[in-house]
């Protein structure tokens, strides 16, 4: 009976001790996800203030464009993170690029929330702006092809379930950063918004990161890249031997990233283009995000037991079917209910569609070169058909006057990551 117990308590404790190294694990790969997308949200949320603070012109769609163009311009730098910061993780370890990708958020962040206005400094201004996102854009770059090879490898029998939180933590931000500008347009004047109450979100997000390198400094390697033989050259042999895998990994990002940066432009569809509220508008987004933080590990574990692709090809079929209904009647009832409605629904889908992604992109590149290969065809993916989204639908909407344009673009790109699927069905065999 003694010994029973023992064994019995022996067993709890080594349980409880490998749940608590899945926990750190997970917290430490997805906080620096998570401030990225942080900054990235609040960004985006708060563009029209950004724009008459730092862009200030006669056109007030004019300097919302020129924020927006900003916001968009960091992200060209993004494939160059990707193969720099991608090719140190191949080659000198996931920690090591981990912890690079995070002191260079922070300077980046710290530059926007200290950054005088254009009323103080001039052109320095956003000129200061467009540095600090272009840093922020360079650490992104690498920090999403790191983080997700490092959950994979140690846990490669549950990689669609842990390397989902690497999605679900972009819902916690967004949570987050809705609920900073739900707050602060409700709690304070225009004036002081414009004066400060802006920077307060970005000041929190600059908090996050030393949270984040202490975690990041108490987790190890992963036994698969240490045990696996060295490219001398990482980039030389994803090109040589794993052009397809870049291809498709980008094919299939594309619907993801296009609903992501849809959702963060909504805020400010909302209120330029239905009349709505601020508040509306953040309130909607924030169920959202809920909805993308809560779903999205579940349908990770979904995806390790009836197959990634499967899933992927149902949402995406849904997002085209649905889509523009969804957004015809919207424009034509611009109510809470209704807004919250078209995003609930966007976003189940989009947990349907991106649980299983990460996992899935992994899954096409080899250890030594895989951390290289997720970041560059994940931030092509999301340079092109992401990052320009918001100053795209703006430009659209005001040369048409159309506001179901939205809809449209997410139309092109459903189709697009839908044949991607069913090439990566073909000739990788995956379900």
């Amino acid at each position: 009976m003694s010994d029973t117990y023992k064994m019995e308590s022996t067993t709890a404790s080594t349980k409880k001790l490998a749940d608590k190294k899945l926990l750190k694990l997970i917290v430490a790969s997805s906080i620096g996800n998570a401030l990225e997308w942080f900054d990235l949200i609040v960004y985006a949320f708060f563009a029209r203030t950004i724009s008459k603070l730092f862009f200030p012109t006669d056109n007030e769609t004019l300097s919302l464009m020129l924020a927006l163009f900003t916001f968009a311009m960091s992200y060209l730098i993004r494939p160059i993170g990707a193969i720099v910061i991608g090719s140190y993780a191949d080659k000198i370890g996931r920690k090591a690029a981990m912890l690079l990708t995070i002191w260079l958020m922070m300077a980046g962040t710290f530059l926007i929330a200290a950054m005088p206005t254009y009323e103080t400094i001039g052109l320095l201004a956003p000129l200061g702006i467009l540095l600090a996102r272009l840093l922020q854009g360079f650490s992104a770059g690498g920090e999403f092809g790191s983080a997700t090879a490092m959950l994979v490898e140690h846990h490669p029998e549950r990689k669609g379930f842990i390397s989902s939180f690497m999605f679900a933590s972009q819902g916690l931000s967004g949570l987050l950063g809705a609920g900073f500008g739900l707050l602060l347009t409700t709690t304070l004047t225009t004036d002081q918004l414009e004066s400060w109450g802006w920077r307060i979100p970005f000041i929190f997000g600059l908090l996050i990161g030393p949270v984040g390198l202490y975690i990041r400094r108490h987790i190890e390697e992963t036994g698969e890249f240490t045990e696996s033989k060295e490219e001398k050259v990482p980039l030389v042999e994803l090109f040589a031997n794993n052009k397809l895998g870049i291809l498709f990994n980008i094919g299939a990002m594309i619907l993801s990233t296009s609903v992501t940066y849809s959702i963060i432009f909504m805020p400010t569809y909302a209120t330029k283009y239905l009349g709505l509220s601020n508040s509306i508008g953040y309130g909607g987004t924030l169920i959202s995000y809920t909805v993308l933080m809560l779903l999205t590990p579940f349908v990770g574990i979904l995806s390790d037991r009836i197959g990634r692709t499967r899933l992927m090809i149902a949402a995406g079929v849904l997002f085209f079917i649905t889509v523009w209904p969804a957004f015809f009647i919207l424009s034509h009832h611009p109510t809470l209910i209704m807004l919250a409605s078209v995003l609930f629904w966007l976003s189940v889908l989009k947990s349907m569609y991106f649980g299983g992604l990460p996992a899935l992109m992994s899954e096409m590149f080899p250890t030594r070169v895989r951390a290289t290969g997720m970041a560059l065809s994940y931030n092509i993916s999301t340079t092109l058909f992401g990052s320009f989204t918001p100053f795209l639908l703006v430009w659209t909407i005001s040369a048409t006057g159309d506001q179901l344009a939205p809809s449209y673009y997410l139309l092109l790109t459903s189709l697009i990551s839908l044949l991607a699927l069913f090439g990566i069905r073909r000739h990788f065999k995956i379900n």
